[in-house]
């Protein structure tokens, strides 16, 4: 009998056409783009907005019918367990972004495992749920942390999307595979990257973040509809609910290169984010993946 287990690499065969939507839950001073002037022990000394501006998401994503996966820090579940509760409580996936926004590729193998268990146990016992996704911090599981995709998992995860496959300076690979696929051999653990597309002999992101508020709305629709066709699997979306709080603290001592990534375009976030929502049907994850029990039972 021949041997079915999935090979290294090999191509997830999953539904064409599913957007998937997600939300990084991390506040406005745990940014990657301030973290040289903000350290980790200082954190409690900020105002926590993130559970508040979360809940304007849950709001935004109730009015257009919109499931997602929130990709939550250990660190913010800690402090306000209410979110999480009312995540999971209005229909959507909760899912790890690890503990306190360290890169994968910043940890040894075994300072990895110790995050990603805390952080999967921590949002268990707060939510009631099984945690199955997980995202890595700034999209650092890459071709130097190898390790990274078999700890997930062995620790339970069925699936990650921490890769973004595009040429950046802060994270990427513009050569990486750009639909789900099966990173560990001989497990059906999928790594999901968010959304690219090769475009006019480019790649391109129309993943979210920075790049959508960048980014003319019309041109991001364009991508999106492309990448729908050629990407074999879902189309992920992300943004942070920090992108649609417009009267966040500003942060001072911050270079004018990432003051200029954090705030670009911050007012106009929420009507390009509701105007997208009302244009595509948007689900979890999990869901997309086909790795949720109850979803698979449905025939989702």
């Amino acid at each position: 009998m021949a041997d079915r287990r999935p090979l290294e690499n090999a191509t997830v065969k999953l539904p064409r056409g599913r957007f998937a939507l997600s939300v990084d839950v991390e506040d406005y001073f745990q940014v990657w783009a301030f973290s040289e002037i903000i350290s980790r022990e200082s954190w409690d000394g900020y105002q926590l907005r993130v559970g508040d501006m979360t809940r304007t998401c849950l709001d935004i994503f109730d009015r257009h019918g919109a499931q997602a996966t929130f990709f939550t820090l250990g660190w913010v579940a800690e402090r306000d367990p209410d979110i999480i509760r009312e995540i999971v409580s209005r229909g959507h996936e909760i899912a790890s972004h690890g503990y306190d926004h360290t890169k994968v590729n910043q940890q040894t193998p075994e300072e990895f495992r110790a995050d990603a268990a805390k952080t999967k146990r921590i949002l268990e016992d707060i939510s009631g749920v099984e945690v199955t996704g997980y995202r890595a911090a700034g999209f650092s599981i890459d071709k130097s942390t190898p390790w990274a995709h078999e700890i997930l998992h062995e620790l339970g995860h069925r699936y990650s999307s921490s890769e973004h496959p595009i040429a950046h300076d802060h994270y990427g690979d513009a050569n990486a595979m750009q639909s789900p696929h099966y990173p560990v051999s001989g497990a059906e653990f999928i790594e999901a990257p968010v959304a690219t597309v090769d475009f006019a002999g480019r790649r391109l992101s129309c993943a979210g973040g920075g790049w959508f508020r960048a980014f003319p709305l019309p041109v991001t629709k364009i991508l999106l509809k492309r990448a729908k066709k050629k990407l074999s699997g879902p189309v992920i979306f992300y943004f942070h609910p920090w992108e649609i709080d417009v009267d966040q603290p500003r942060i001072a001592g911050a270079s004018t290169r990432s003051k200029f990534r954090h705030y670009l375009n911050l007012g106009r976030m929420e009507k390009k984010l509701e105007n997208l929502l009302s244009t595509f049907e948007w689900t979890r994850i999990d869901y997309a993946l086909g790795v949720n029990a109850a979803e698979r039972m449905n025939g989702g």
